[in-house]
């Protein structure tokens, strides 16, 4: 019974020894306990801990070439916005396993970091190694798009979000695109001035999520830009009581970061403001 034990925790600490990564050395029986006394109590400690990063240090001391190690020291820090720390451990990672860690990279600088260019690079460093599988619930096309996007590259956005959302179509049907692509199509439209475009996006968006707040916000944008003052007022003063019930942008990581055109109260509060102000006006 010892020698299984003793088994399963060597398994373990290679376990984690994902494969591609560098330079990946044997180590010894007693060595291989440590790391994993220290990983159990990394995991004990609070996740955003100086306790925490110590015990990865004592593990990485010993397994430097650990990929999984150098990503759990960067991803508490990223969420912390540290990522002037944080990102260092990150590229350790990829330099130690890139086809595990280059997309998770790429999201970092995507979504935490906001370094468009540089995620864009990783993307496709991503895409070459391993096809276009993405990550988060969202292919890599979709994160090459929001990054274009953020760039203010418009052609660019709308053609990456256009290869994201016609593979959703192939594999799983027209009315399983989500509701983010479709969000982010109309975002590319009016950004295009392509208002009644943007605006059958936004819908198509909100048949899939039809709390929406954000798809009904820039819906109205794009009403009121068409001078149909009342039906944008309408749709705002929906989406402003969808906001205040928490219907937005519900991603998993937007509890940390918030995504290119997330709406915040003051923007449906201006918006509705300026629409009665407009309104009443026009009445005389």
């Amino acid at each position: 019974m010892k020698h299984i034990l003793l088994l399963l925790c060597i398994c373990f600490a290679f376990g984690r020894i994902a494969s591609g990564q560098k330079a990946a050395q044997v180590i010894s029986h007693n060595d291989s306990l440590r790391v994993e006394a220290y990983w159990d109590s990394a995991n004990y400690s609070p996740l955003h801990s100086q306790r925490r990063q110590r015990y990865l240090d004592s593990a990485l001391a010993i397994t430097p070439w650990n990929a999984f190690f150098w990503q759990q020291k960067a991803m508490p820090l990223c969420k912390q916005k540290k990522y002037e720390i944080g990102m260092p451990y990150l590229d350790s990672a990829v330099k130690y396993n890139k086809q595990e860690y280059v997309d998770y990279r790429a999201f970092m600088k995507c979504i935490f970091q906001k370094n468009y260019t540089s995620a864009i690079v990783d993307f496709n460093t991503a895409r070459q190694i391993n096809g276009n599988i993405g990550l988060m619930d969202h292919s890599y096309f979709f994160y090459m798009g929001l990054c274009y996007l953020q760039l203010d590259q418009f052609d660019s956005a709308e053609y990456f979000i256009h290869k994201s959302i016609n593979d959703q179509k192939k594999s799983l049907g027209e009315n399983w695109v989500h509701y983010m692509d479709l969000f982010y199509m109309g975002i590319v439209q009016y950004e295009k001035g392509d208002y009644v475009k943007a605006i059958e996006d936004f819908d198509k968006s909100l048949k899939q999520y039809k709390n929406f707040s954000d798809a009904k916000y820039y819906k109205a944008v794009c009403l009121s830009r068409l001078n149909m003052k009342e039906d944008a007022l309408k749709i705002a003063l929906e989406g402003i009581q969808d906001f205040k019930g928490g219907y937005t942008i519900n991603e998993d990581n937007s509890f940390y970061e918030e995504y290119p055109y997330q709406v915040r109260k003051y923007f449906f509060d201006n918006q509705i403001s300026g629409l009665e102000s407009m309104l009443k006006k026009a009445k005389g």
